[in-house]
């Protein structure tokens, strides 16, 4: 009977149209006991009645009513106990609705008005648990009422932290079953099919088409291999005049930047790719390369003037951190001469000419000499020589100096010299710039040579902004003076005229050249604030062109210092009284100098470093004639070895002697007097002139 009325309950609900549930063998059962139970109440009520009237209480029908009444009260027993069974469902009704709960794959319940579960499935407790009540709140109890008026309701309740719709359907006896319906399935998403591809395009875009770069449409699978669709007016100024339609675009690139770029791009690096181009290998540009479709569109950025820039400071950097190399090697160098040097004089006193040993003393003093001179091209290439800038007329400079320069000739080379008009005067260091005149022509000289010979033409002349703009002048405005060398030899390769101003960088063959030539010229003209181009042709020579600033005197005429040979000095007694307090880290140095000025009337005060000579400077405090200190020392140096020892020497005078130049340390002698500069390496001669000059003028 439970199964029939579940089943009419689900059909009920299922129905387009709500009905009152139709009447089952349990509902009519349920009338009838209902019906006994009110006629048992009635019969008990009427007896209890009957009982109260008088007339029953007297007489011979007492008994007949008594009797009477113990059978009405028999049959509201009765009627009592039926209501009472309609009430409760019989054990087998229980199991059947729980079989048939078991039977539903959904999970369902049988519940009481007042939210009491009275039986549920496996499903069921899987999600709501063991509770045996319905929990309280929401819109649920309101549907269960609904349900017991209607038949059929609906109304939330909250399944495992979700709210979930559950349907009720009215059983009878008010007791109702709950569903709660399983989860509509996901709805599937087809995957949208792939836009159709669009179509190459047949153009460049505005943008590419308008864009201040080279923009070029390729149609093919490779690019390179590709043909030219189309190009903008951009490209041919990149590539020249080769970007036309139907061509190639990879003939538009060098062989080695075409293979170069295809491999890059065939490994999926990003773009750009550099690249040099086919038809002006002078020129590089970037390429960025984007895919439309079946086709290529190219960009090509010219990068050149980025590159140059870029080679230039790299260069730059190069010479910078070359130059402090070797200006430290050359002042560790002068270091080492200058004990070469003293030593020499030493073993000159006692091996004088005619003595066997005298010859094999003058050829290290000669090797001595020459090393000094490699030396001096280092520190003029680093521009921390030391230098004495004078007023020079450029015209007598290079007339007086002409005869010096055909003695560096042969009968093959023919030098021509022509002197311009107005030559200015400029400020500079005589021996320095004509060294460097003398490394450009012996450079030319090599040149023309190894053609069979040729002409050197030497030119000197004053030049506006303009004029040196053209000849390859980068610098600011105002007249320039400037010294041109050129030849007619073979010429410089375009691969080499770059790297010929690195030290060391020669092409003749080897032991032929040092390679510090055309580098010492460098940093001459940079240490005289100058500037030096070069321009070359193959087959056709090439032209030096050093760039200096007029000098412009003062309002009292500052006289050009004299050009011509230097007057002979008659020898001088370089011997002295005086007592020389000798600071030097060097300790071959120190003794061989103390032991030359001994012999020459000084007494001499040995210092291994600044402390001890500071030391020494207190304790013979106003009783020293002279400093002689080196610059770099460990501990404290020169310069601050002079600060600390000056309220103890007074105005004695003060020597610094180093391998570096006087301008590395000068800055850190400012308010000093009395203070000179011998530049090492020194020998005995130098050193003796200079003390006894320093001693005279003080």
């Amino acid at each position: 009977m439970i199964a029939e009325v579940i089943r009419v309950g689900i059909a009920a609900e299922e129905s387009p149209v709500r009905k009152p549930p139709a009447k089952t063998d349990g509902a009519v059962e349920k009338r009838r006991s209902d019906i006994l139970g009110i006629l048992a109440i009635a019969f008990f009520l009427l007896t209890v009645g009957l009982a109260a009237v008088p007339a029953f209480r007297s007489g011979p029908a007492t008994l007949a009513g008594l009797l009477l009444l113990a059978g009405l009260a028999g049959v509201a027993l009765i009627g009592l106990i039926a209501f009472r069974g309609g009430e409760r469902d019989s054990p087998a009704a229980g199991a059947e609705m729980a079989a048939m709960l078991a039977a539903l794959a959904e999970p369902a319940a049988a519940c009481a008005a007042d939210g009491a579960v009275i039986a549920a499935n496996d499903p069921w407790r899987g999600v709501m648990g063991q509770a045996r009540r319905l929990p309280k709140g929401g819109g649920l109890f309101p549907a269960l009422t609904d349900a017991l008026r209607t038949g059929v309701g609906e109304g939330p309740l909250l399944v495992g932290g979700v709210e979930r719709q559950v349907r009720a359907t009215a059983l009878g006896a008010g007791r109702l079953l709950l569903r709660i319906p399983p989860l509509p399935p996901p709805a599937r998403i087809e995957a949208a099919p792939p836009p159709p591809a669009p179509p190459p395009p047949g153009r460049l875009d505005p943008f590419a088409a308008a864009s201040p770069f080279g923009a070029v449409l390729i149609d093919g699978a490779d690019p390179f291999e590709g043909v030219i669709v189309e190009a903008n007016a951009a490209l041919a100024g990149v590539v020249g005049a080769q970007a036309v339609k139907g061509a190639r675009f990879g003939d538009l690139l060098a062989g080695a930047s075409r293979v170069e770029a295809a491999a890059s791009l065939a490994e999926g690096r990003p773009n750009p790719f550099e690249i040099a181009l086919g038809s002006r290998g002078d020129k590089t540009a970037h390429l960025y390369l984007a895919r439309a479709g079946s086709r290529w569109v190219a960009f090509l950025l010219d990068v050149t003037d980025q590159k140059t820039m870029q080679l230039q400071l790299a260069q730059r950097n190069k010479m910078e951190s070359i130059g402090q190399l070797a200006g430290g090697i050359a002042h560790d160098v002068n270091n080492q001469l200058t004990a070469i040097n003293l030593q020499l004089d030493q073993l000159a006193v006692r091996h004088s000419l005619g003595d066997p040993s005298y010859e094999n003393l003058s050829q290290i003093r000669e090797t001595s000499h020459s090393i000094a001179n490699l030396v001096g091209q280092l520190l003029a290439f680093s521009r921390k020589t030391t230098i004495q800038r004078t007023v020079l007329d450029l015209g007598e400079l290079i007339s007086n100096f002409e005869v010096l320069l055909r003695r560096l000739l042969r009968e093959d080379v023919r030098l021509v010299t022509e002197y311009g008009r107005n030559l200015p005067l400029i400020r500079a260091d005589k021996t320095q710039l004509e060294n460097a005149v003398i490394n450009l022509v012996v450079n030319a000289r090599d040149a023309v040579r190894s053609a069979g010979g040729g002409t050197i033409r030497m030119r000197t002349a004053r030049v506006t902004a303009r004029e040196a703009a053209a000849l390859g002048y980068t610098g600011g405005a105002g007249d320039l003076a400037l010294i041109e060398v050129s030849d007619d030899g073979p010429g410089i390769e375009p691969e080499v005229i770059g790297k010929i101003f690195d030290p060391f960088f020669t092409t003749k063959a080897v032991g032929e050249g040092t390679g510090l030539g055309l580098a010492t010229v460098f940093g001459i003209v940079k240490q005289s604030d100058g500037w030096i181009s070069v321009t070359s042709k193959l087959g056709e020579g090439a032209a030096f062109r050093i760039f200096l600033p007029v000098h412009v005197p003062a309002l009292a005429v500052e006289a050009p210092a004299p050009v011509g040979k230097p007057r002979r000095i008659a020898a001088r007694d370089l011997s002295g009284a005086g007592r020389i307090l000798f600071v030097e880290d060097d300790v071959s140095v120190r003794r061989s100098a103390a032991l030359l000025l001994r012999a020459r009337g000084y007494e001499v005060i040995e210092a291994a470093d600044g402390e001890e000579a500071l030391a020494l400077a207190e304790k013979h405090a106003g009783g020293i004639d002279l400093m002689i200190s080196d610059v770099i020392m460990p501990g404290i140096d020169g310069p601050t070895l002079l600060r600390k020892a000056r309220p103890f020497l007074g105005p004695a005078p003060v020597m610094f002697i180093s391998g570096y130049a006087e301008a590395e340390f000068s800055d850190f002698l400012e308010g000093e007097t009395g203070v000179s500069f011998l530049a090492k390496p020194i020998d005995i001669k130098s050193l003796s002139e200079k003390v006894k000059q320093q001693l005279e003028a003080a």
